[in-house]
């Protein structure tokens, strides 16, 4: 590829295909090697970046798939960088500070908040180290792993926190109760490793971009859906390879909703509460003022966190 050739700006990510996409690469054989092992019907391989803007945008689906279509599915949380570095003029971006209204657009389009002065007040020169303390975390307990992905989604996207900065990634790890120190360790040796095994592993899949989620079941079959999609594309690819899924119902009472999530948007209580908007946004505001929750406010929409 020469110098001249316009890459796609991985940060530039499309609300009308629900997508942030890379540069092209071409794709290679890779032995893998930390595959966690899944007795569920069906493999959910999940590509996505701590960074991503469209896979925040995907938060309230997954959620909702996975209190419904938990009992099917195993996720395979996999990094895919994002990010490496600013090698990058395309699509009017440049360097880091011209992110900051186009976070803020997406954040209106997907109706979930997204703070984009973080890229004008402590800008992120890559998404390579929270991926890689992703990686980290899964190396002691992949539940807590994806709570820790979503604690520093939360302090880039809300919080304006630069999580590329090492007392960002250990705030997030206590909070989730991570073992510190290991994931020092981890993080500094062999989760380097497996991150550019995430990267091998995208290229076998052909990942173009994110959110990329590849439905697997045990005859190798495979629906692939790309992008933020509506919820019922998500359900179709799961019946299609394993029509005997049984769809559970749940309950949708604010108490049950943020003990399965400690911390829920408006867009994410709605879909998951049925709620509507206003009756969802009025129901968390009377909690946060009976002290039942804390309602942290950005300037594109609030969290409520119990």
């Amino acid at each position: 590829m020469s110098n001249n050739t316009i890459k796609p700006n991985p940060l530039l990510c499309d609300p009308a295909t629900g997508v942030c996409e890379m540069p092209a690469f071409n794709n290679e054989e890779v032995v893998v090697t930390n595959v966690p092992p899944y007795t569920k019907p069906l493999k959910v391989v999940y590509f996505t970046d701590p960074i991503c803007s469209s896979c925040w945008g995907i938060e309230p689906e997954l959620r909702k798939l996975k209190l419904e279509y938990g009992s099917s599915l195993a996720f395979e949380y996999r990094m895919g960088g994002l990010l490496p570095d600013w090698s990058y003029n395309s699509g009017g971006i440049s360097k880091p500070a011209d992110v900051a209204h186009h976070w803020d657009e997406v954040s209106a389009h997907y109706d979930m908040p997204i703070d984009g002065d973080v890229w004008l007040e402590d800008p992120l020169d890559s998404s390579y180290p929270p991926s890689i303390a992703f990686k980290a975390a899964q190396l002691q307990d992949n539940t807590k792993a994806i709570a820790f992905l979503r604690a520093i989604r939360e302090m880039v996207f809300l919080e304006k926190k630069n999580i590329t900065k090492w007392e960002h990634l250990a705030k997030a790890a206590e909070k989730v109760q991570l073992d510190v120190v290991q994931l020092k360790a981890d993080y500094e040796g062999q989760a380097k490793m497996l991150f550019e095994e995430d990267l091998k592993i995208a290229r076998t899949y052909g990942v173009r971009g994110f959110p990329s989620l590849f439905f697997e079941n045990n005859k190798g079959e495979r629906e692939f859906v790309y992008g933020v999609r509506p919820y019922a594309t998500y359900e179709t690819a799961i019946l299609k390879l394993h029509p005997d899924a049984i769809k559970t119902a749940y309950s949708k009472d604010w108490e049950t909703l943020f003990s399965h999530y400690p911390s829920l948007t408006a867009k994410e209580f709605t879909t998951l509460s049925g709620l509507s908007k206003s009756e969802a946004v009025q129901l968390l505001n009377d909690l946060a003022i009976q002290g039942s929750l804390e309602n942290i406010v950005t300037k594109n929409g609030d969290i409520w966190r119990l």
